[in-house]
């Protein structure tokens, strides 16, 4: 089978998951066309994003202008199709925060998609993300027929479902992808009980082999690690306050906050109004094996998230063998179970989180490394790369036995696949 993965901006550091599925896609026999709309303003950070950036073919490489030569005789091949497109491009800009100008561009780069999909006799396409990868796709699959599916993480899909038009892409698609119980069960919402069948769970994975033995935790004070985008959805100021309170009775303790983004000055400024200039520190975004370093280094990763999916990087700290301190939110306690691999609070409770960070603290080594074992069991029995590749492309080998996503046209007219 040969499937064009649809990708906004790839590769990054935060999606390696997308390159560790296609990989362990690769070695299920599926052949896998990377078709990303822009390259990283950053180039590559890890040394395996190297081949991802040779490897995958950019629709803004030639720039806006081009993109619209190449797309209108794509566009006016199939007049009907093409009308079909377009129209379901401005209804879904209407609805949407993006506009109907932003959705024009998607048909451009859809009809780019279209057509690389046709000239390397692609079976289907597949989008990572419900938000613009998905919207592309869908108006792929609209101009070309080819059968589409979409994986959803969370938790922007599920925040605005009708500005994302969300049902729109699930009337259409032949196959959504959850990376969770919940993740599935929010689909199922937006989605007509008949078609339940066409929503899958397959679960972002890690490389056992990139996680040998772990290493013993470290001697010393308390050492915690956050690893995370630094945005409102994260809660990293909910657990500087939380440090502080546990700082009260534990002060030799450290936080390592390993990451960016637009909250990075606010952050900062919340370090040092607490004073916690010498017990916190801000490393930027660093690459997969600085994180495999940092994880090493600490007795705990701690995810204060006030929204998620199911993080990957909750799977990399328990393959090291790491304890889990984290909210209980969307997928997360599906795979942290307190008390055997960790400890869960509710989202934005200061008070909560540095109560479970003291009863960490208090928690003896051996205590420690005993859960640190169990999470590692239990991830590498639930999030194995090679395992759920093989379960995406069994999903992708069902729907091309069954036809595909049916008719595009037929699909445009049924109410059930309107944008709400």
């Amino acid at each position: 089978m040969r499937v064009g993965y649809v990708l906004n901006t790839h590769p990054q550091v935060s999606t390696t998951f997308i390159r560790r599925e296609m990989a362990a896609l690769a070695t299920a026999g599926v052949t896998v066309h990377r078709l990303a709309m822009r390259r990283p303003a950053t180039g590559a950070v890890h040394p395996g994003d190297a081949g991802e950036l040779s490897g995958s073919e950019y629709a803004l490489d030639r720039g806006l202008f081009r993109l619209a030569v190449f797309a209108l005789p794509a566009l006016l091949r199939a007049p009907v199709r093409g009308f079909l497109a377009l129209r379901l491009a401005l209804s879904c800009g209407w609805r949407s925060e993006r506009g109907v100008l932003v959705h024009l561009v998607y048909l451009l780069e859809a009809a780019w998609v279209a057509g690389r999909a046709r000239a390397l006799g692609l079976d289907r396409l597949h989008a990572h993300f419900g938000t613009n990868p998905a919207m592309v796709a869908m108006l792929a699959h609209v101009l070309g027929g080819l059968p589409f599916g979409f994986t959803v993480h969370g938790p922007e899909e599920f925040d605005a479902p009708r500005a994302l038009a969300l049902p729109a892409k699930l009337a259409r698609a032949d196959l959504a992808v959850a990376v969770s119980a919940f993740g599935q069960s929010q689909l199922m919402r937006w989605t007509d009980p008949a078609r339940w069948d066409r929503i899958a769970v397959v679960r972002c994975g890690i490389e056992p082999a990139a996680f040998p033995a772990p290493r013993p935790l470290p001697p010393g004070p308390l050492r915690l690690l956050c690893i995370g985008r630094l945005a409102e959805q994260k809660g990293q100021l909910v657990l500087l306050a939380a440090v502080a309170r546990l700082l009260a009775d534990h002060p030799a303790a450290r936080l390592v906050l390993a990451g960016d983004g637009p909250m990075r000055g606010a952050i900062e400024a919340a370090i040092a109004a607490r004073g916690l200039g010498a017990r916190v520190t801000i490393t930027g975004w660093i690459d997969e094996e600085r994180v495999r370093e940092e994880l090493a280094a600490a007795h705990a990763l701690v995810l204060p998230s006030f929204a998620e999916g199911l993080p990957v990087v909750i799977m990399e700290a328990m393959a090291a063998g790491r304890p889990v301190v984290a909210t209980t939110v969307a997928g997360i306690p599906e795979l942290v179970v307190p008390g055997a691999t960790g400890w869960l609070v509710p989202a934005g409770d200061a008070p909560a989180l540095a109560a479970a960070l003291a009863a960490l603290a208090a928690t003896p080594l051996p205590r420690l490394a005993a859960m640190g074992r169990a999470g590692r069991k239990r991830v590498l029995a639930l999030h194995d790369a090679g395992v759920e590749a093989r379960r995406l492309a069994a999903l992708f080998a069902r729907n091309g036995r069954e036809g595909g996503g049916g008719d595009a046209a037929a699909a445009s007219q049924s109410p059930a696949a309107a944008p709400e």
